[in-house]
């Protein structure tokens, strides 16, 4: 059986007849703005209600959801820190709820937060400053899609390795 599908290319409309009106001019087709994907590595979405006690609830499960990954050296304080920034910032836009993402490859956790708010935006530059002077922080940064304000920053981090099973 072959794994090749072949179907037919859609044919081209007929040419219009002269007793046919020329057709009207159209807008150009927009291209939707790619949204976020991530993906063959490890990953995690967690949701929560946009309130005061959100940073804390996602800094803690964050930092679980990380060792379970088996990133047991990555800085804690610091991975507490940077979600606490993001989400606070979030937070701060007003909107109902706060999505989390992380997500790991190559020793490095990429921590992204959403406020599913367009019109937020308020002091990126001194978040910006705040996250890059956390030492785990490699890079970080924020943008506006249509889903909301987007800010993340990707940590370094050192996985265990993990164990066989065997027996020296």
């Amino acid at each position: 059986m072959s794994d090749v599908v072949e179907g037919g290319s859609p044919k081209p409309p007929p040419p219009p007849s002269p007793s046919q009106s020329p057709p009207q001019k159209t807008k150009p087709a927009e291209h939707p703005r790619p949204r976020l994907a991530v993906r063959n590595r490890q990953t995690a979405a967690l949701v929560y209600r946009s309130d005061e006690w959100a940073a804390k609830k996602a800094a803690g499960e964050a930092l679980a959801t990380v060792r379970g990954w088996g990133y047991g050296e990555l800085d804690a304080a610091d991975l507490d820190e940077v979600v606490r920034l993001l989400v606070g910032t979030v937070v701060a836009d007003s909107g109902k709820r706060v999505s989390v993402h992380l997500a790991e490859q190559d020793r490095s956790v990429l921590v992204l937060v959403l406020s599913h708010r367009v019109d937020g935006g308020r002091g990126e530059q001194q978040l910006l400053g705040d996250l890059a002077a956390v030492p785990s922080v490699h890079t970080c940064g924020t943008d506006v899609g249509e889903d909301g304000r987007r800010v993340w920053a990707l940590l370094h981090a050192h996985p265990r390795p993990r164990r066989t099973g065997r027996v020296a």
